[in-house]
């Protein structure tokens, strides 16, 4: 439909419902999904976040009993992830609602559930009620079932392992009840985690952003005043909630958008005037939707096609199979990207922007709709593109993939930058924009964003308990 207002109320009308309860109905779902002051917007302008909670709001709307949910919380911020899941899991317990859901980002809703299904190559490898069990059992055969505060006490071979970071924070002070937190360890080095850092020397900027300003037909200003660099070999990512115009830098930059007040360069160049496929032998985007890249009848064709128009005239089918082994898909080459799954999808599509060797990576929630697996695959090849020098700017709401990745972040809301540092001062500060091991040892040591990190820690508490009298 074309409003949010009439989105919502669609299923409800085609269900008999009377206009009273429907508007109350809508009233409901919009004040818990905070969609109340967009229920008169036109749906094709919001964001992917915003459309993704439209959606569950038809679905929540008429009070099914029988709730299925594909990841659910792909494209929202930590904030509104939880505000759903918790609204979810109040429906679960007032109102009876069965809820299945499948996850892949574990740390938002292991805690909530009742039960716990693991599946692998099409076959359920184990059904447990108990999430202790099910973390022993996790911590022996698949390990990327946990999350990290589950993993972190797993893999020191507690008893009860914790699946909550309040549990977590139980235990820690179970270790040491001798002591008054904070403990006197100090504060975590950046050292533990990503050495390609936002402390790192740089060198000259490949993106320069001045002041830019932009705003929609006939809409207010989506960016207001925006100015921030990105160095060769940086990886900076832009994290704020939904409908902060993240998306819309990032469509700035690669020409798709252009600023109405401001300067964009790219390195060095004014990138006003200058046309979008020229832009791309540089820079590479990767929108939210891999989908709107593949038309081709097959993997391997659309990796070759983006060499034959954004590269260099070269051995294109030698270079064509070296992106395809580099990201794991040589096994898919003859496929047809439409039959795959979401995370392979999105493998494709990213190999597809890559094989021109940009400068310069764009990415748009890059882990939407990948296992923990391809993450970490994900994850080392931006790590490496770093190494190389390429420059790499993402949009995403995965605060674990951030925290583990990523070096320096970029927090922007209602179209401003707040703030931007290294992602050791910016994660371990925030309330909800934290990795589950920055909760964890929040008041107790300071700059803990990886899971490395906490494991150090971890053990020094172990160690430091061990040699008491």
């Amino acid at each position: 439909m074309n409003t949010v207002e009439a989105e919502i109320a669609f299923a409800l009308e085609n269900l008999g419902f009377s206009p009273a309860l429907i508007k109350r109905r809508i009233m409901e779902v919009a004040a818990v999904l905070d969609l109340s002051d967009c229920l008169q917007q036109a749906t094709s302008t919001l964001s992917g976040g915003q459309k993704q909670k439209v959606v569950l709001a038809s679905v929540l709307a008429w009070e099914p009993e029988i709730l299925l949910l594909d990841e659910p919380t792909s494209q929202l911020d930590p904030m509104a992830a939880e505000q759903i899941l918790n609204s979810i899991r109040r429906l679960n317990e007032d109102s009876g609602l069965t809820v299945i859901l499948a996850e892949q980002r574990l740390e938002r809703c292991f805690h909530l559930a009742d039960r716990v299904l693991v599946m692998k190559n099409g076959g359920i490898v184990c059904d447990e009620q108990s999430l202790d069990k099910l973390s022993h059992w996790a911590m022996k055969n698949e390990p990327s079932c946990l999350p990290p505060v589950a993993r972190l006490f797993a893999g020191f071979a507690f008893s009860k392992i914790p699946v909550s970071i309040k549990e977590g924070r139980g235990v820690l002070r179970s270790l040491a009840p001798q002591f008054d937190f904070p403990l006197s360890f100090p504060t975590a080095s950046p050292g533990c985690g990503n050495k390609l850092d936002a402390e790192k020397s740089f060198a000259q900027p490949v993106v320069e952003v001045e002041k830019i300003w932009f705003r929609y037909p006939e809409g207010k200003e989506v960016l207001k005043d925006i100015s921030f660099n990105l160095k060769a070999g940086e990886f900076a990512v832009l994290m704020g909630p939904n409908g902060a115009g993240k998306s819309t830098i990032l469509k700035n930059l690669n020409g798709l958008l252009r600023p109405g007040r401001g300067k964009i360069k790219i390195c060095g160049r004014d990138s006003k005037g200058v046309p979008v496929a020229e832009l791309a032998t540089t820079l590479a985007y990767l929108s939210q939707n891999p989908d709107d890249y593949l038309f081709l009848p097959s993997v391997r064709e659309e990796v070759k096609f983006s060499r034959q128009h954004l590269a260099v005239k070269d051995d294109i089918d030698g270079r064509s199979e070296q992106v395809l082994q580099r990201f794991g898909l040589s096994q898919l080459a003859k496929l047809n990207p439409r039959d795959l799954s979401s995370g392979e999808r999105q493998r494709v599509a990213l190999a597809a922007v890559m094989a021109a060797n940009p400068r310069i990576l764009l990415l748009d929630e890059p882990t939407r709709g990948l296992d923990s697996r391809h993450k970490e695959e994900l994850g080392r090849f931006l790590q490496q593109m770093q190494a190389e020098g390429v420059a790499i700017l993402m949009v995403s709401h995965d605060v674990e993939f951030v925290a583990e990745y990523a070096g320096k972040v970029i927090f922007i809301a209602d179209g401003s930058l707040l703030c931007s540092g290294s992602k050791y001062d910016m994660l371990s500060s925030s309330t909800f924009y934290s990795p589950q091991v920055s909760k964890l040892f929040r008041g107790i040591a300071q700059g803990i964003v990886t899971l490395k990190q906490a494991q150090k820690l971890l053990q020094r508490i172990l160690h430091q308990r061990a040699q008491q009298p």
